[in-house]
C-alpha cells in the first residue's frame, strides 16, 4: 500500500513557508530607517512594500497553474529561492543606496516568491482536509499573520544592532533555510484519498460537510459572477485593511501619542490578532457558513472604520485595531475554503491564484492612498473614513453573492431530482 504522509506535518509545513513569507507585514520596521538614511519621502519608501503585494498577486494569478501541474514541493522549492534571494537581494540595494534596486529586489523577487509560497500549501491542504476546509487554511494562513508578532522585535532588534542591509541578509538566508525545508514535505494527497471514515459519513449523511456547489477548472470560474464577487469582496477587505497594516506604526505615534519603541511593540501585538482572525475565522466558518463570515466582516468593519479617526482612548483605540486585523486576517484565510464550496478542488490553486489579483491590486491602492493622505493632509486617520465607506459596497456584494449561491443551490437540486426519477 501507498503509505500516505501525515496531514498535520502537512499543515505544520505550511506554516513554516507562511511564517517566513508573512514577513512582508513586517515591512513598516524599515520605513523609518530607510528614510532617515537615504532622504526618501514616505510614499517612496512604501511603494517598495506595494511593488512586493503587486507582484504577490500577478505570480500567484499567473502561476497557479504551475502548482497544479508540478505539485506544492517544487512550487515550495520555487518560492524559497525567489523570496530568499529577494530580501537578500535587498540589502545589496541598501548597501548600493539604490531606490531602484530595492525595488527590484524586495518588490519583484520578493512579490513573485510570496505569490508562489502563499499558494502552493494553502490549495493543497483544502485537499488534505475535506472534512475542515476552513481550519486547514487558516492553519497555514495563521503563520502568514503570525509573522509580523515574530519578525517584528527581531527586524527591530537586528536594525538596531547590524543595520539595515545586514538585517536584509540575515533575513534573507534565514527564510530560505526554513521554506525549503517545509517545502520538501508538502505533496499532494493520493487520488480519491480521504480521512478516515470520511466517506462512510458522507454515504450515511451523517456529515455535516457540505458538497461543493460546482466543479469547474480555472477558465471556467472566471466566467461566472460569484468569481467577481469573491474579487470585489476580496479587493476592499485588503485595500482597506492593508492600509491600516502598512501605517500601523506611525498611526499608532500620531493617533495615541506611542512612542517609537511602544509603537514597534503594538505592531507585533496586532500581529498576533491577524495570526488568531485567520485561524479563529476561518474555523468559525466551518459552522456558521462561509458568507455569513464575509457579511460579519463587513459590518464590524464599517463601525470601526468610522469611529477609529474620533477614538482617542488609547486602549480603545488599540482594541479597536486588533479587531479589524483579525477581519482582515480572516478575510484571507476564509477565501480558500469559499472557492473551493462555490468551484470545487479540481483547479483551485489556480481559481486562488487568479482570485489573488485582488490582492495585488489592493496592495497598490490602500498603502499608497494611506500614505498619499498623510503627505497631503499630515495625518493618516482621514483615509480612514473613505475606508468605511468602501465597506458599505462589500457589505452589500456580500449579500448579493447569496442569491448566486441559491440559484446554483436550486438547479444542483433539480439536476438531482431528475437523475433520480430516471433511474
Amino acid at each position: 500500500m501507498q503509505k500516505v504522509k501525515n496531514r498535520w506535518l502537512i499543515a505544520l509545513s505550511a506554516v513554516g513557508i507562511h511564517i517566513s513569507i508573512g514577513s512582508v507585514y513586517a515591512w513598516s520596521n524599515f520605513t523609518d530607517p530607510l528614510i532617515e538614511q537615504f532622504g526618501w519621502s514616505n510614499s517612496q519608501v512604501q511603494l517598495t512594500f506595494s511593488i512586493a503585494i503587486l507582484f504577490l498577486g500577478l505570480s500567484a494569478a499567473f502561476l497557479g497553474h504551475f502548482v497544479e501541474k508540478y505539485g506544492p514541493r517544487k512550487a515550495g522549492l520555487l518560492a524559497a529561492t525567489l523570496f530568499g534571494i529577494g530580501i537578500f537581494g535587498s540589502g545589496l540595494a541598501v548597501n548600493l543606496s539604490s531606490l531602484p534596486l530595492l525595488y527590484v529586489f524586495y518588490g519583484v523577487l520578493g512579490g513573485v516568491g510570496l505569490g508562489v509560497g502563499y499558494i502552493a500549501p494553502v490549495s493543497t491542504l483544502v485537499k488534505w482536509f475535506p472534512d475542515r476546509r476552513g481550519l486547514a487554511t487558516g492553519l497555514a494562513i495563521m503563520g502568514f499573520g503570525f509573522a509580523a508578532a515574530i519578525s517584528s522585535p527581531i527586524m527591530d532588534a537586528l536594525i538596531k544592532s547590524v543595520g539595515t542591509a545586514n538585517t536584509f541578509y540575515i533575513l534573507g538566508i534565514a527564510y530560505f533555510v526554513v521554506m525549503t525545508i517545509s517545502s520538501l514535505y508538502l505533496e499532494k494527497p493520493p487520488v480519491d484519498w480521504a480521512p478516515a471514515g470520511f466517506n462512510d459519513k458522507m454515504k450515511q449523511d451523517q456529515s455535516k460537510v457540505k458538497k461543493d456547489l460546482s466543479q469547474l477548472k480555472a477558465n471556467e470560474a472566471i466566467k461566472t459572477s460569484r468569481f467577481y464577487y469573491l474579487w470585489i469582496m476580496l479587493f476592499i477587505n485588503v485595500t482597506c485593511g492593508i492600509a491600516i497594516l502598512s501605517a500601523a506604526k506611525p498611526l499608532a505615534e500620531e493617533s495615541i501619542g506611542l512612542t517609537t519603541t511602544e509603537a514597534a511593540a503594538l505592531v507585533g501585538v496586532l500581529g498576533i490578532f491577524n495570526g488568531l482572525g485567520r485561524i479563529g475565522w476561518a474555523s468559525i466558518s466551518d459552522y456558521i457558513g462561509r458568507p455569513n463570515t464575509y457579511t460579519t466582516f463587513f459590518v464590524l468593519q464599517i463601525i470601526l472604520f468610522a469611529a477609529l479617526p474620533h477614538t482617542t482612548t488609547s486602549l480603545l483605540f488599540q482594541v479597536m485595531l486588533a479587531v479589524v486585523y483579525t477581519c482582515y486576517g480572516g478575510g484571507f484565510a476564509s477565501i480558500p475554503a469559499f472557492i473551493g464550496d462555490l468551484f470545487g478542488t479540481k483547479q483551485l490553486g489556480a481559481i486562488h491564484g487568479y482570485i489573488l489579483t485582488a490582492w495585488a491590486a489592493a496592495g497598490l491602492v490602500g498603502p499608497l492612498f494611506a500614505a498619499w493622505m498623510k503627505d497631503t493632509t499630515g495625518s493618516y486617520g482621514s483615509s480612514l473614513t473613505y475606508f468605511a465607506g468602501l465597506f458599505v459596497i462589500a457589505l452589500i456584494i456580500s449579500l448579493l453573492i447569496r442569491k448566486d449561491i441559491n440559484k446554483l443551490r436550486n438547479l444542483n437540486r433539480q439536476q438531482f431530482e431528475g437523475k433520480a426519477e430516471v433511474s
